[in-house]
């Protein structure tokens, strides 16, 4: 099969959370397996852009409304990564150093995926499939089916994967005049609530749907930010398919970024001396278990109650753990983490911002990896922590239901616990200082937790199914 997957984010090339990543690995794996799978992404002015060479692939040109353009897609020459990632480049609406944030990030993606079909329909032999991810390629199975100028691709099959539903791409009507030519009769297939709903029309024209999880989907009918009457309706074409990780990125016997290596094995002297360089540089205590949170500091992460928690936490214990907060988003979180330095020094530090190499760092140094979260479809932080070692301590909702088993349940490995709230949090929190004092169990744990394979190589024949029922 010849699969094109169109993105927003695809890790190395931009990456804001768990879309890059899965972006980033799915289709070399699919490789692997003997497919012909490729990435197009939107061409950011980002590192990996400048550091590596392209070759340009393709120019065309199309229009947004009355707004003329031309577009050029690059291709990355050295097919390092796995897979051929190509970059679509409009001067002035894409080439802009961030992802999302803009006050016209609905024109930026509708000319990205205007430009991707008007390149798929100059094909001579059209894409297998093309698997579109979240709403912001999720006007392309609509356009391919609707769209007068691209009805060559109108039977090429669509596949629609879901990483959070609470972004959907919603947009007035006015919008409209920024599709290509298109059936109007087919309106109802676009609209939802009083204007135009992205992630919605393309769960209505995509031939399958998948989302990163089973818990995610089953939730999605319950919980999906207005979309739950849709997705009991197309229920038939839904799929949960839990991510899969990277192991060859994600190997602490490998990994470059750490400073330490180490194996199952070795993993408590690994961890030991990774502790030990972290504790160091942030001033942390390294006889102390070390509770670390990686993410973005928004409200569906629960980050707004973690100062509070933490606080409870180091005073209800007097000291018992040291915790790291890795992450960027709410100014107000961010400075109420901030603050936290000052009252606990020694017990607790912040790295506002996010840096790949840190977070490996914190991975292979952490006992601990707390993920409150409100809405988490997948979950990728506790796939990586297990592969480290590191113990997950999550709110038991989403893929995180699907992946973590408590301490207290049979071959448990993970804390587990029911409500995004301070209590819930600082109680969790007791238990993992308890378990970190029993060094049988807790080398139980990590034992068990290290062996868990949660490979892409165990995934890619779920996708391949999907692909092969349309």
């Amino acid at each position: 099969m010849v699969i094109v997957h169109v993105s927003a984010e695809c890790y190395p090339m931009a990456k804001a959370g768990g879309l890059g990543d899965v972006v980033g690995a799915l289709p070399k794996y699919q490789n692997k397996q003997g497919d012909k799978a490729m990435v197009v992404m939107p061409m950011y002015r980002t590192p990996f852009l400048e550091q590596n060479k392209w070759d340009v692939h393709y120019k065309g040109n199309t229009n947004l409304g009355n707004w003329f353009f031309d577009f050029t897609i690059i291709k990355e020459s050295t097919g390092k990564l796995g897979y051929d990632l190509y970059l679509v480049d409009i001067n002035g609406l894409l080439d802009r150093p961030k992802i999302y944030g803009y006050p016209d990030d609905i024109e930026r993606f509708i000319g990205f995926q205007v430009a991707v079909v008007n390149w798929l329909s100059q094909w001579t032999a059209l894409p297998s499939i093309v698997h579109c991810h979240d709403h912001q390629a999720g006007l392309i199975p609509f356009m391919m089916q609707y769209c007068f100028d691209y009805q060559k691709l109108q039977f090429v099959k669509t596949v629609l994967s879901i990483h959070n539903a609470q972004y959907q791409g919603a947009m007035g009507w006015d919008k409209s005049m920024l599709l290509p030519r298109w059936d109007t009769s087919k309106k109802g297939l676009l609209e939802w609530g009083d204007g135009i709903n992205s992630l919605a029309a393309a769960v209505k024209c995509a031939y399958k749907v998948t989302t990163v999880s089973h818990s995610y989907m089953k939730q999605l009918s319950i919980q999906s930010n207005g979309l739950e009457s849709l997705f009991q309706k197309e229920q038939n074409k839904c799929v949960g398919i839990l991510n899969g990780i990277d192991n060859e990125v994600w190997n602490p016997a490998t990994d470059k970024m750490i400073a330490f290596n180490y194996t199952l094995a070795t993993v408590n002297e690994g961890k030991r001396k990774n502790k030990n360089a972290l504790c160091a540089k942030y001033n942390l205590n390294p006889e102390k278990p070390l509770i670390v949170f990686i993410g973005r500091l928004v409200g569906e992460k629960a980050a707004d109650i973690l100062p509070g928690s933490i606080q409870h936490a180091l005073d209800k214990t007097n000291g018992g753990a040291n915790f790291f907060i890795i992450g960027a988003g709410d100014t107000a979180t961010e400075s109420a983490l901030n603050y936290l330095v000052q009252l606990y020094p020694g017990d607790y530090n912040t790295f506002i911002g996010y840096d790949e190499k840190v977070g490996h760092e914190a991975y292979a140094s952490a006992d601990f990896l707390l993920m409150p979260s409100r809405v988490e479809p997948c979950g990728l932080n506790q796939l990586y922590a297990l592969r480290y070692g590191t113990i997950p301590m999550v709110r038991d909702t989403g893929g995180l239901h699907d992946t973590v088993v408590d301490m207290g349940d049979a071959g448990g490995f993970g804390i587990k616990f029911l409500h995004a709230t301070e209590a819930d949090i600082v109680y969790s929190i007791e238990r993992a200082i308890t378990v970190y004092k029993d060094k049988k169990q807790m080398n139980t744990m990590i034992q068990h937790a290290m062996q868990i394979d949660h490979s892409w190589e165990s995934v890619i024949a779920s996708y391949k199914k999907v692909y092969e029922s349309i």
